[in-house]
């Protein structure tokens, strides 16, 4: 059947992402790949030592986003799109989002961006016996509680951001078992019911009278219905009423557990990372840890399988200005002589990641910090991006550029040691997505020096999360019996192996080298911190 068919029968998935920095929407067919896509540029905002985003900007992104989708398939196909076949949505896992029984927000947005929840998570911690991170949604309640936030008395839900959206959509309160692992710690796919009441007897010490339970969605496999679009809800996604209510809803997910979905990285001893605004890498455990690692936390796969994940705060949002600021130095010496420079955004940062790979296997004495924001792993409540370099130190673009990639693998590589080195955790190689990989064979090479382990990445790694939540859409409406594993091997990913870089030696020593420096370069981060008042 042609692609114009199948979109008139609406033998398709939509599949919606929230990200960092863009809103995504990929329509696939029964191909699975994709047939029409749009976007929404947004930013987070730090607005009173808080990073946050606003619910009228998700709304209006999410509305916007779709817009650019429709009008993709009018303009390939000549069709207005009012019937899909299933959606899914995936956004940004953790922070905190709560709500009154009225469906009132009780206070703004707090994303995992934020490190303002350590005391929180340290003592749920000790107290769980379980890793609880800054970000999760469990560790910023607790935080509220005990700053004796007037709000907390009135939650009647928490949920995530794609929770929320999913919510408006189709008014079901429910999650993906990946994303509801980010609120709270699952056992077997459920919410762990041991932690759930001691959780209860704090909340009890506080005088509240809900049990955590009751404000938390209910977590769902994949697979199940999620429940349907509402006419609101279609009104709300397609403000021109061309859209049809009645569609079904895959359970919404979190944008670790699309990055595994898009890789097919949901068996053990498989593994990814995703590299956008964050980093973090994701390998699903053969068995459990033997200890607490406050490096690393511990998810789920969208099928319920157990998940280590190392996350970084911080990925390419100091590369990025660094390349905006490349850009401007090559429109001014256009401008000098009375020409002018033209560059696509793609062709320089493809240039510049080239240039990486001339330079000095360790970067050649240069070092950076890329912490816009607070990182946790190395335990930093906020960001100062600095570079810094040896007097004697090779100061060349080759370098600089290698000294970038690096800075950005360096927290990453940090706790990943802990499960490689410490657990000795079984790994046949890692697969990456997103922004950092786009860029063939740079920042794979030097990710599998890095990580002393082989990287391979797929033709449809740009795709991203948006395309795996989608692919979870059409899971639901395949009908075969297949389980997800089953369904993303033999019928997804059947013949995609990607292509794959084994570690170079030379690259690995030098990555070694750079790991003292950037190590030690931590003590000038500190001081800037410390320091340096925004």
């Amino acid at each position: 059947m042609d692609s114009r068919q199948l979109i008139i029968d609406g033998k398709t998935s939509l599949g919606i992402e929230l990200g960092s920095t863009r809103i995504k929407a990929v329509l696939i067919g029964d191909d699975f790949l994709p047939l029409a896509s749009g976007s929404h540029e947004w930013e987070n905002r730090l607005e009173d030592g808080v990073w946050t985003y606003s619910l009228d900007n998700v709304m209006n992104g999410l509305q916007d986003c779709y817009l650019g989708l429709a009008g993709d398939v009018r303009q390939k196909y000549g069709l207005a799109l009012e019937k899909v076949g299933s959606i899914g949505i995936s956004a940004m896992m953790h922070g905190y989002l709560v709500f009154d029984k009225t469906g009132k927000q009780l206070v703004p947005f707090r994303t995992w961006r934020n490190t303002i929840t350590e005391k929180a998570a340290a003592e749920l911690t000790a107290l769980f016996n379980h890793n609880i991170p800054q970000r999760w949604s469990i560790a910023h309640l607790y935080q509220a509680m005990m700053n004796k936030e007037p709000h907390v008395s009135d939650i009647d839900c928490m949920t995530s951001l794609a929770g929320y959206v999913h919510w408006q959509l189709t008014g079901k309160k429910v999650l993906g078992i990946n994303d509801a692992s980010g609120l709270f710690p699952l056992e077997n796919g459920k919410y762990n019911p041991r932690m759930l009441r001691q959780f209860d007897e704090i909340t009890g010490s506080y005088g509240f009278s809900w049990k955590l339970e009751n404000i938390l969605p209910w977590a769902l496999r994949a697979g199940t219905l999620a429940g349907t679009l509402t006419a609101a809800g279609a009104k709300m996604l397609d403000p021109s009423g061309v859209l049809h209510a009645g569609i079904p809803f895959c359970p919404p997910e979190g944008d670790a557990g699309t990055g595994m979905i898009a890789t097919n990285s949901i068996a053990p001893r498989t593994g990814n990372i995703s590299a956008g605004t964050s980093i973090f890498a994701m390998i699903v455990l053969e068995k459990e840890l033997s200890k607490v690692y406050p490096e690393i936390d511990l998810v789920a796969t969208p099928a319920g399988n157990p998940v280590a994940m190392v996350h970084c705060n911080n990925c390419l949002n100091d590369l990025d200005a660094w390349v905006r600021l490349f850009a401007e130095a090559v429109e001014v010496a256009g401008s000098a002589d009375g020409t002018k420079n033209s560059m696509s955004k793609t062709a320089l940062y493809d240039a510049l990641y080239a240039k990486a790979l001339e330079g000095d296997t360790d970067c050649g004495g240069l070092v950076a910090c890329n912490y816009i924001s607070g990182e946790h792993l190395t335990g930093f409540e906020q960001g100062r991006p600095f570079f810094a370099r040896l007097p004697d130190g090779n100061f060349s673009l080759a370098n600089f550029m290698r000294n970038l990639l690096f800075s950005i693998m360096g927290t990453l590589k940090l706790g990943m040691d802990q499960l490689i080195e410490q657990e000795k955790v079984p790994l046949d190689g890692l697969l990456g997505h997103g922004g950092l990989f786009k860029t063939k064979g740079v920042a794979q090479r030097l990710m599998a020096a890095a990580l002393e382990t082989p990287i391979s990445v797929m033709e449809s790694a740009g795709e991203g999360g948006a395309w795996g939540i989608a692919l979870l859409a059409a899971f639901l409406r395949q009908e075969s019996g297949m389980s997800l594993g089953n369904f993303l091997t033999h019928k997804v990913f059947a013949g995609s192996a990607g292509e794959t870089i084994n570690p170079d030696p030379e690259d690995v020593r030098g990555f070694k080298e750079y790991m003292k420096r950037y190590s030690a370069g931590l003590k000038i981060e500190r001081a800037a911190v410390d320091n340096l008042e925004i």
